[in-house]
């Protein structure tokens, strides 16, 4: 015979009480220091490193039989006349040299970008033979098609959080709106000063991930945001504090349950997806991560500061607690 509902839920945690808010001044400091390093890196480092499918150019993924020394690739090139190229060796997800190495040259004319291609052809023919390589792939993107899919990417991040602050906004309340956006701009600003630190480039693939991300954040802040609204209901007079720490902790099993899973399968790609979904599994690697923090450490403690601010300025403090449109 099947249990309640409240019998069958599996729980890692029983009856948890951390004082979650309590900590909020080292939620910060952590936000902040791996913000400012991703925004720095942006800015003074590594920029924001563009794949092919932004850029445009030719990029050339050569995957050889063995680790190969790229020095000499570079060198051979040199030698064949190929100018302007930047090379890179794909590493294995344990940190060890991978046999594939991409070979980019800078957006051009078709009379360039064939010229080009066919030297760099030419030029493993006549020194790695031997050696033993396999079937070069070729991706070859315009500049005006670059630009493009930036424009349209940059677009598609921005609608979704829009879209996401008008939803909110009608089903709960403007503060956990904004709460929850600011949430996953945060989430979205470390996962992409991530990439500028590590210097790996964001293709079209992770800018998907990146929306992914921004999903299952934003899914996982309701969740909290939930229940908050449904403690406030039955506990008005009780402080904002207590009301939030204990809704955080009675989601907690929740939250680190679905994380939990989701990260194991993500880490799996990554660990075993190879080098093509390299770039989206890492992305879902850290997206996962922050998103789930963030839910925690960001969101809810904005609602307290809200309420705070609020009652500096001598109005009503509490948030609303009415149930959501149907």
């Amino acid at each position: 015979m099947l249990g309640t509902p409240e019998e069958c839920k599996v729980e890692l945690f029983r009856n948890p009480n951390i004082d979650w808010l309590g900590k909020k001044w080292y939620f910060l400091s952590f936000s902040l220091i791996f913000s400012v390093a991703g925004v720095l890196s942006m800015i003074f480092w590594h920029g924001i490193p563009r794949g092919v499918d932004f850029k445009g150019g030719t990029e050339i993924t050569v995957p050889f039989d063995t680790a190969p020394n790229v020095d000499h690739i570079r060198q051979a090139l040199e030698r064949a006349g190929v100018k302007d190229f930047t090379t890179q060796q794909i590493s294995t997800p344990t940190g060890q040299k991978g046999n594939e190495v991409v070979i980019s040259l800078p957006e051009s004319t078709d009379q360039q970008h064939d010229a080009g291609r066919t030297a760099i052809e030419n030029a493993l023919n006549a020194n790695y033979h031997d050696s033993g390589y396999g079937q070069p792939s070729v991706q070859i993107v315009g500049p005006t098609a670059g630009t493009q899919l930036q424009h349209q990417a940059e677009l598609a991040t921005g609608y979704s959080l829009i879209g996401m602050l008008v939803y909110l906004w009608f089903r709960f309340e403007l503060i956990y709106g904004v709460a929850a956006v600011v949430a996953v701009f945060h989430d979205t600003l470390i996962t992409v000063g991530a990439f500028s630190l590590t210097n790996q480039e964001i293709t079209l693939t992770v800018i998907a991930a990146i929306l992914t991300l921004i999903g299952y954040s934003m899914n996982d802040t309701i969740v909290v945001f939930d229940r908050i609204r449904e403690n406030l209901a039955m506990s008005r007079r009780e402080p904002l504090t207590d009301v939030v720490n204990r809704s955080i902790n009675q989601t907690l099993s929740r939250t680190v349950i679905s994380s939990g899973l989701t990260f194991l399968t993500v880490m799996s790609l990554y660990l075993f997806g190879g080098a093509v979904l390299h770039g989206f599994s890492f992305a879902l690697v850290v997206g996962i991560l922050i998103g789930t923090y963030s839910s925690i450490a960001v969101a809810a403690p904005m609602l307290v500061a809200y309420q705070d601010w609020r009652r500096s300025r001598g109005k009503l403090s509490s948030l609303p607690a009415k149930r959501a449109k149907a």
